[in-house]
């Protein structure tokens, strides 16, 4: 059955009429104007005949939802246990371009009492053999970057659904090419976006869709982790692909992980769209200081240069006027955050500076006042989203990242097997990936404005569910 949607206070008090103002032309002045200025992108390209939009198409139920793998690195390797654990699901197929990380991970599912999956792997086309079979129903891809776009519209049309690792593209004709092969083959490709699923996220999306912060007019996320140690291993990231994109690009790779929970807490997509990107960068010096320190004369990172500014900075200007601050810096020494805050004309929430367990810290009025920042703890109590309070003892004992990763296979499972809508569909995972060659644009014209694509085609301005959905039930397991 589709899922109803929730009846927020937003959209109760607010959602329809901020609509109706902006179909009449009461939006930002100075949003606008920034517009006209900015660096047109290509045109929306036409859909097909008989093309359609995938915006509230609902799988159609599963009795057991069948995944294949395809990256078995760290993070692959990880996520297929991850998904073997979650109720009606089952790991059929594994794949990578070494077969011996195939077997690895085959080995370790049937250690743990599960279907022993079919292997893939030896060449880089393994992967287009195991998309023949006709027992997978949702491909998981986590290989480098450069692959996602090709791994993921092969997978769409194989006739599955696909879920990829951030981002699914690095190219804006990638990103259309994605959104029309999904539109094409009725196929939902999803962002792999585990951060949307966090505990703090999800509430800090439900106070801003209960009205909590007023009307919301700025938010502020990222992805701020010092890898440099992990970058100049010679083992982590296979064939060191991660580093070498800092050698080769200037854009902001990997800004997902905040700025997609801010994007949803502001219904981008949803009633509102980014609309203008502006981008900034430091000088690159991390890695050039940490190799100078640290690695040896010997290391063939000596033949690089890196062209990717330590500090990369999107300003996203939205059609309601709002303004997204989007970051990303793995070179530089610091601890690590997603800076997660999220503004408007009665408060703010930040993340990673409170002194309490759940890291974030608060100010709303009338509650608060004295000009001194509150614990989080209650609120996120108050406004904990139904799927922690649902499956949070699971995502501990199963789940890495502080649980989120089980939240987020707990769900998409859930949703393919109860026949339900997405909470992420591939609009939100275009929109998202876009600034990574937005950025490129932008610096390279020095800082000057570009536009953001609207993937839905105009649809954004009609309200829906998204990640703020209503509880629902995991089919029973037969």
């Amino acid at each position: 059955m589709p899922e109803i949607p929730a009846v927020s206070r937003r959209l109760l008090l607010g959602g329809a009429l901020a609509t109706g103002a902006l179909a009449a032309g009461v939006g930002s002045a100075q949003a606008a104007a920034v517009t006209e200025a900015a660096t047109a992108v290509d045109p929306a390209p036409r859909r097909r005949p008989g093309q359609k939009s995938m915006i509230d198409v609902a799988f159609e139920p599963y009795r057991t939802v069948r995944v294949g793998v395809i990256g078995l690195g760290n993070r692959g390797h990880g996520m297929s246990e991850g998904w073997s654990v979650v109720p009606g699901c089952t790991v059929t197929a594994v794949c990578d371009i070494r077969a011996e990380r195939a077997k690895r991970t085959a080995d370790r599912l049937a250690a743990t009492g599960k279907p022993r999956p079919a292997e893939y792997g030896g060449s880089d086309e393994s992967f287009a053999r195991m998309l023949e079979r006709d027992d997978i129903d949702l491909v998981y891809i986590a290989t480098p970057w450069e692959f996602h776009y090709q791994q993921g519209r092969a997978a769409l049309l194989a006739g599955k659904h696909v879920i990829v690792e951030l981002p699914i593209a690095t190219g804006l004709d990638e990103l259309w090419d994605l959104v029309d092969t999904s539109e094409r083959t009725r196929r939902h490709l999803i962002l792999s976006e585990n951060c949307s699923y966090g505990r703090n996220e999800l509430a800090m999306l439900k106070m801003a869709h209960e009205g909590l912060f007023g009307d919301v007019t700025n938010g502020h996320g990222g992805y701020l982790h010092d890898l440099r140690a992990l970058l100049f291993s010679d083992t982590y990231y296979t064939d060191a692909w991660r580093r070498l994109w800092h050698t080769r690009s200037t854009a902001s790779f990997y800004a997902m992980h905040g700025l997609a929970p801010i994007a949803a807490a502001m219904d981008i997509n949803r009633g509102d769209r980014m609309t203008v990107l502006r981008a900034t960068a430091t000088e690159p010096k991390g890695l050039a200081d940490y190799r100078e320190r640290f690695v040896p004369r010997s290391h063939p990172s000596w033949r690089e240069t890196y062209i990717n500014g330590d500090l990369v900075t999107c300003l996203i200007d939205t059609a309601k006027g709002r303004v997204i601050r989007a970051e990303h810096d793995v070179s530089s020494p610091r601890p690590y955050s997603r800076i997660n805050s999220l503004a408007g004309s009665r408060g703010i929430f930040e993340d990673y500076a409170g002194t309490s367990t759940t890291g974030g810290r608060i100010y709303v009025e009338p509650d608060h006042g004295g000009h001194s920042w509150r614990d989080f703890d209650t609120y996120r109590k108050e406004f904990d989203h139904w799927l922690w309070k649902k499956i949070g003892d699971d995502a501990a004992n199963n789940g890495g990242h502080g649980g989120m990763d089980y939240v987020l296979q707990w769900r998409t499972v859930q949703l393919m097997r109860a026949g339900l809508v997405p909470d992420i569909d591939v609009y939100d995972s275009a929109a998202w990936c876009a600034p990574v060659p937005l950025s490129v644009k932008s610096l390279a014209a020095g800082g000057r404005p570009v536009e953001v694509p609207d993937f839905t085609r105009g649809s954004w301005v009609n309200l829906r569910t998204g990640l703020d959905s209503r509880t629902s039930e995991m089919p029973p397991v037969a």
